[in-house]
C-alpha cells in the first residue's frame, strides 16, 4: 500500500492539544465537532485562532474560559505540521522483484505494510500504482442476498439485470433510495424526484452531475430534461455534449470540449481534465486558461462564449467522475435499489448491519417502519449479532412482481447495535441459548451489571417475561448479584437459583420508552416524536407527508434532525442543507446564510425541533426554506446502568 502523510488540521490540532490539558472528550467536542468542514486556519498572530473561533456562528454560544486561550495558542502552532504517516485508501504498488529493492517499506500502525512514499512521489519514481477501492455497499448487497435466501426465497444473481426492472426504476425515480449506494443522499434523492427518471442512463448522469460546484448546471440540466429549449454554446460543440443535454457531466466532457472548441490535442485535453481534480489546480489552471482562450479565439469563438464554456469547466472544481466510474457506480446503485424494492426487510437489515450508510441506524429504522415493517426489539433467544430481515407470507412466482403486498415483514435488532454490550458477551448469548428465564440467562451468560441493565432496558427479556416489569427484572439482577449466582465462579452456569420476585408497580410507559431510546438510540415500535407529542399537539404542525398541499405557503413542522451538509456559497458564506424527519416522512430543509448564522449553534443531531419556513416546489420535489428554528424540550430521564 502507498503511504500518505496526515498533517495537523485545525480540528485535530485543537483536539490533541486539549487532551494534554486534561479536558474530557465532551468538553473538547463542544469546540472541535462544531467547526464547519470548510473552515481552515491560514496563519497569523497567535491570537488569531481564538478570535476566529469566537467569530464563527457555530460557536457563538461558547465563552472559551481558561485554559482554552492557551490551548488555542498552542494548537495554532501545530496546524500544517505532519502528525503521522498513514495508509492511502486504495493505492497499491506492484513491482517485478521484491518491493524493498525499489522503495523503503515499513509497517503502518494498523499493521499494513506500506511504502514510505506518498502517491505523487510514487508516480514520479515510475512505480506502477493501482487504486483498488473497497466498497461497503458490496457487502450490503451480499448480505441482503444471503438474507433473502435464508428466508427461503429462490434468488439467483446469475443473469440478474436490475437495470431493466420497472419497479426498481420507479423506486429510483421517486427518490425512494434511502440505503442504496450513492443515490441515497438528500441531494441525490431530490435530484431523482425532480428529474423523474429512473432508467440506467439517467442514473449514470446523476451520479456524476451531483457535485458541489455544479448547482447552477444541475438546474439547467433539469430545465432541458423537461423540454426546455437549448442550443450549444458554440456551433463547434454541436454533437459533443448532446447525450447530456448540452451540459458537461463527466471528466471526458472537459477534454472533448477543449479539443473541439480550443483545438487542444489529446495530451493537452487530458492534462486539463486531470488538473481539475488536483489540489494544486489554482497554480496550474491559469496556464491552461491562457491556452484555452488563445485556441478558441483562433477558431472564431467570442469572449462571451469562451467565458460560458470555461465557467462550465470550473464546475468540475476538485470533484468529478469519468463516465466509466459513474456507470460502475450506477450498476451497484441499481442492485441495491432492486433489493430494496423487492426484498425491503432483508435489504434494510443488511444496510443497518454493515453500519456504513449515509444515515444513522435510527434513520434507517424509521425508513423500515415507513416501508411497512415491524421492528422487533432484541431478544436473548432470537437475535443474532447482525440484524435479520424476514418476509412471511406467500410471494408471487415472478421476481419482477411488486412484492409490497406480502403479509408480514419484520427486521430484528442485532446485538451489534447495543454498544454497551461486549463482543465476548454477544458471542456467549448466541452460543448458550435457549434460555428459560432471566436468572437462567444470568447464570449461563454472566454479563456484567451494566450489560445486564442495558439488555433489560432494550427489552431483550420481554418475550421471556411478557407480564413482568423492568423494575422487577432489575430487582432480580440485584438479588442475583448478592446470591451465589452473582459470584465469579464458573461452576454455576447450570445451577438454578431461586430468587423471589417482589410485587412492584408496573413500569411507567414513558419512562420505558426513554430508557429504550437511551440504550438503543431509537424506538422499535414508534417514532421518537412520540416522546414529545404532548408539546407538539399544542402547536399547529404540518406533517412531512402533507407538504405538497402547502406549496408556496409558510408552515411549521416538527422533526428530529437526521443529517446535514454545510456548503459554502459563491460569496464564501456558510449555509446548510438539513434533513429532519417526523413519523410520516422526511423534511428536506434549506438554511440560507442568514438563517444559518442565527441558528447553527443550536442544531444538534438526534434531537427534535420546530422548523418554520416556506414550502418550495421544484419539478415536483418539495423542500422548506427555513427562517426560524426552536428546540423541542426533549429530556429523557437518565437511567442507571450501574446499580447503587
Amino acid at each position: 500500500m502507498v503511504a500518505c502523510f496526515a498533517n495537523f488540521q485545525p480540528r485535530m490540532a485543537i483536539r490533541e492539544t486539549a487532551k494534554v490539558f486534561g479536558l474530557t472528550d465532551a468538553e473538547i467536542g463542544q469546540v472541535s465537532k462544531r467547526l464547519p468542514w470548510f473552515w481552515r486556519e491560514v496563519g497569523g498572530d497567535e491570537d488569531d485562532l481564538l478570535q476566529r473561533l469566537r467569530d464563527l456562528p457555530e460557536l457563538k454560544d461558547l465563552d472559551f474560559p481558561e485554559p482554552w486561550p492557551e490551548i488555542l495558542q498552542l494548537a495554532q502552532r501545530l496546524v500544517g505540521i505532519p502528525r503521522h504517516i498513514s495508509v492511502h485508501p486504495g493505492g497499491v504498488v506492484i513491482t517485478p522483484e521484491p518491493i524493498d529493492g525499489y522503495v523503503p517499506v515499513e509497517i503502518a500502525p494498523k499493521g499494513v505494510p506500506i511504502i514510505q512514499w506518498e502517491k505523487d512521489g510514487t508516480e514520479t519514481a515510475g512505480l506502477v500504482k493501482i487504486d483498488l477501492l473497497g466498497n461497503r455497499s458490496l457487502a450490503v448487497i451480499r448480505d441482503a442476498v444471503a438474507n433473502v435466501q435464508e428466508s427461503g426465497i429462490p434468488f439467483r444473481e446469475a443473469g440478474w439485470e436490475p437495470e431493466d426492472d420497472r419497479a426498481t426504476q420507479a423506486c429510483i425515480a421517486a427518490g425512494g433510495t434511502m440505503g442504496c449506494f450513492y443515490i441515497e443522499s438528500p441531494a441525490t434523492r431530490l435530484l431523482q424526484q425532480k428529474a423523474r427518471r429512473g432508467d440506467y442512463e439517467h442514473v449514470v448522469i446523476h451520479s456524476s452531475i451531483i457535485r458541489p460546484a455544479a448547482n447552477r448546471w444541475i438546474h439547467e440540466y433539469l430545465r432541458r430534461l423537461h423540454g426546455g429549449a437549448w442550443q450549444p454554446i458554440h456551433p463547434l460543440l454541436e454533437g459533443v455534449l448532446d447525450d447530456n443535454y448540452g451540459v458537461m457531466v463527466y471528466q471526458e466532457d472537459v477534454a472533448k470540449a477543449a479539443m473541439a472548441l480550443a483545438g487542444f490535442d489529446h495530451v493537452e485535453a487530458d492534462g486539463l481534465r486531470k488538473v481539475m481534480s488536483k489540489k494544486d489546480r489554482a497554480k496550474r489552471l491559469p496556464d491552461y486558461l491562457r491556452r484555452f482562450i488563445a485556441g478558441a479565439r483562433r477558431r472564431g469563438v467570442s469572449t462571451e462564449q469562451i467565458e460560458a464554456v470555461w465557467e462550465m469547466i470550473l464546475s468540475f472544481d476538485g470533484y468529478s467522475f469519468c463516465k466509466p466510474h459513474s456507470a460502475s457506480y450506477a450498476r451497484v446503485s441499481f442492485q441495491a435499489a432492486y433489493l430494496k424494492t423487492h426484498f425491503p426487510a432483508e435489504f434494510m437489515a443488511a444496510v443497518i448491519s454493515n453500519q456504513g450508510g449515509f444515515y444513522s441506524t435510527a434513520a434507517y429504522v424509521s425508513e423500515s417502519r415507513r416501508l411497512g415493517m415491524r421492528v422487533l426489539p432484541p431478544d436473548v433467544n432470537e437475535s443474532e449479532i447482525l440484524w435479520r430481515g424476514n418476509t412471511r407470507g406467500e410471494r408471487r412466482a415472478s421476481l419482477d412482481a411488486d412484492h409490497r403486498g406480502v403479509k408480514d415483514q419484520t427486521v430484528r435488532v442485532g446485538w451489534l447495535t447495543l454498544h454497551h454490550l461486549g463482543e465476548e458477551t454477544r458471542g456467549r448469548i448466541v452460543a448458550r441459548r435457549p434460555y428459560r428465564d432471566f436468572v437462567d440467562f444470568l447464570e449461563r451468560v454472566r454479563p456484567d451489571e451494566e450489560e445486564a441493565r442495558v439488555l433489560v432496558h432494550a427489552r431483550a427479556f420481554d418475550e421471556l417475561h411478557p407480564s413482568e416489569s423492568h423494575g422487577s427484572l432489575l430487582w432480580q439482577l440485584a438479588a442475583w448479584r448478592k446470591s451465589a449466582g452473582g459470584r465469579k465462579s464458573r461452576d454455576l452456569f447450570t445451577r438454578s437459583v431461586d430468587i423471589p420476585r417482589p410485587s412492584l408497580l408496573p413500569d411507567d410507559p414513558r419512562a420505558r420508552l426513554h430508557a429504550e431510546m437511551q440504550v438503543l438510540g431509537f424506538l422499535c415500535d414508534v417514532h421518537p416524536m412520540t416522546l414529545c407529542q404532548a408539546i407538539i399537539n399544542r402547536r399547529h404542525v404540518v406533517k412531512a407527508k402533507d407538504l405538497p398541499h402547502y406549496a408556496g405557503r409558510r408552515v411549521r413542522c416538527a422533526g428530529f434532525l437526521v443529517t446535514g451538509k454545510v456548503v459554502s456559497t459563491l460569496q464564501g458564506e456558510p449555509m446548510e442543507f438539513i434533513t429532519f424527519e417526523d413519523e410520516t416522512g422526511l423534511l428536506e430543509c434549506t438554511f440560507f446564510p442568514e438563517t444559518y448564522r442565527r441558528f447553527c449553534h443550536m442544531l444538534d443531531h438526534h434531537r427534535p425541533y420546530f422548523i418554520e419556513g416556506k414550502v418550495e416546489e421544484d419539478y415536483g420535489a418539495f423542500t422548506v426554506t427555513v427562517d426560524t428554528v426552536s428546540r423541542i424540550e426533549f429530556k429523557p430521564e437518565p437511567i442507571e446502568l450501574k446499580g447503587q
